[in-house]
């Protein structure tokens, strides 16, 4: 019980937005930007951005100056791809802000079960079948993200994208291996 509780603890400290459903990973060194933003499907360019405009600030390790690296944990590159899927439907970035902003002061632990919908202005977090129901009935819900569906996609991304790696601690000699054989 010490443990989870300590995990909790951990994870409140580090600002994440949720913690059950989702898998465990055993990459405490997390991931390096390239490698996150690839399987978010965002830019490096973008990820640059949100991360220095505090949308999504890595939790493993932030820039700390020139030279130094951002290192991404899976939590970290769902909430991108999420931030990518609402930016992909027209919601502005000020609205996914919000959106993030609430996600972070909603004390949700399974995200795994949670409905982003919206109505092309406002981001709606439904957490049960009724809530999603009652919100397209009222003719807001324009389009739903399922959370689920997305933090398995980014699961299997990241399951790629490492099976194609031949160090998973060293991107740039990965790149210079297959240069070679090309």
């Amino acid at each position: 019980m010490a443990d989870a509780q300590r995990g909790q603890q951990q994870t409140e400290s580090l600002g994440l937005l949720f913690t059950d459903g989702l898998p465990d990973l055993e990459n405490s060194g997390g991931f390096r930007g390239a490698v996150a933003a690839r399987a978010a499907g965002i830019s490096y360019r973008q990820l640059d951005y949100w991360a220095r405009t505090d949308l999504v600030v890595p939790t493993v390790q932030d820039a700390a100056g020139s030279g130094s690296q951002r290192l991404y944990g899976f939590r970290d590159i769902l909430v991108l791809k999420l931030v990518k899927r609402l930016l992909d439907t027209g919601i502005s970035l000020q609205q996914i802000r919000t959106a993030v902003e609430q996600l972070r002061n909603s004390g949700i632990h399974d995200l795994a079960q949670t409905t982003l919908m919206s109505d092309g202005a406002t981001v709606y977090m439904c957490t049960s079948d009724d809530e999603v129901i009652d919100l397209v009935g009222r003719g807001q819900g324009v389009f739903g993200i399922a959370v689920g569906k997305v933090l398995s996609e980014v699961h299997h991304s990241l399951i790629d994208i490492e099976e194609l790696r031949e160090d998973p601690l060293d991107e740039l000699a990965a790149r210079r291996a297959a240069k070679k054989i090309s």
